[in-house]
């Protein structure tokens, strides 16, 4: 199955710590070597890297490694195909225009028989983690011709991953680039950091970080993930239909279906 990785910050933050452990679980410490991809919001633009190689053996996953984009929100995730061949359509994290804005949608799971009905938007590739979110966004854009804020937004966006997560597995994680939604179906992790600030270390590569030399004490960094990427950090582990909203590194609201 895959892994997600996400990131909400208070102020441009690069995630090249969270990611080199990420990486090296796609096909070094971990079987994802279907693909990977990580998307950086920018404003309202969206730099977003992708390569159907494993992650452990990528040029693309290596410049990303070496170059420390700063961004207040991420979405990131590691491929092991089960549904749809591995290309680059397959690869995550997909992107839709919706408002204006750059949507952006990573999953982990599978999803049974999954075959919604065609409308507006449609998928490029042939895997059920993109035909959910085309569904989903189908599903907001029927309720909402024009813009509304994430607050009425978000129970169309609970009712369908209620609805996806009774057809099979569904963590997933999904920005506009102004929040972070994150929906739990049966794995997802949560670190927030914030004053006093300390060391890390990564779980899968031997790297540790003093947050506190790379930080300010208004800091306030959120780091999500399938499964905890630091061996001596507190990670609060999500509960199976638990859905949190992020914005600037602090959950704004939360709940459970």
């Amino acid at each position: 199955m895959c892994e997600l990785l996400g990131m909400s910050a208070n102020v441009p933050t690069d995630i090249v710590f969270s990611f080199t452990g990420l990486m090296q679980r796609g096909g070094g410490t971990g079987p994802h070597r279907d693909g990977w991809g990580i998307g950086f919001y920018e404003g309202r633009g969206l730099r977003l890297f992708q390569d159907p190689a494993a992650s452990v053996e990528s040029e693309v996953a290596r410049l990303v490694q070496r170059y420390p984009i700063k961004s207040e929100t991420v979405i990131g995730h590691i491929r092991q195909a089960n549904v749809g061949n591995v290309c680059l359509a397959n690869t995550h994290p997909f992107v839709r225009e919706l408002w204006g804005r750059n949507w952006c949608f990573a999953h982990n799971g599978q999803l049974a028989d999954f075959s919604p009905s065609p409308s507006f938007y449609r998928a490029v590739g042939d895997t059920d983690s993109e035909a959910a979110f085309c569904d989903l966004l189908n599903r907001v854009r029927q309720a909402f011709p024009e813009p509304v804020t994430v607050e009425m937004l978000l129970p169309v966006l609970v009712q369908a991953c209620a609805h996806y997560r009774s057809q099979g597995v569904f963590n997933c994680l999904l920005s506009n680039g102004d929040w972070l939604f994150s929906f739990c179906s049966t794995k997802l992790a949560y670190i927030t950091r914030r004053a006093p600030f300390g060391p890390a270390c990564l779980t899968d590569a031997e790297l540790t970080v003093d947050f506190q030399a790379e930080t300010s004490p208004n800091d306030v960094v959120t780091v999500l993930a399938t499964a905890p990427l630091t061996s001596n950090e507190a990670w609060t582990r999500m509960q199976p239909g638990e859905w949190r909203l992020w914005r600037r590194g602090e959950c704004i609201a939360d709940g459970s279906v």
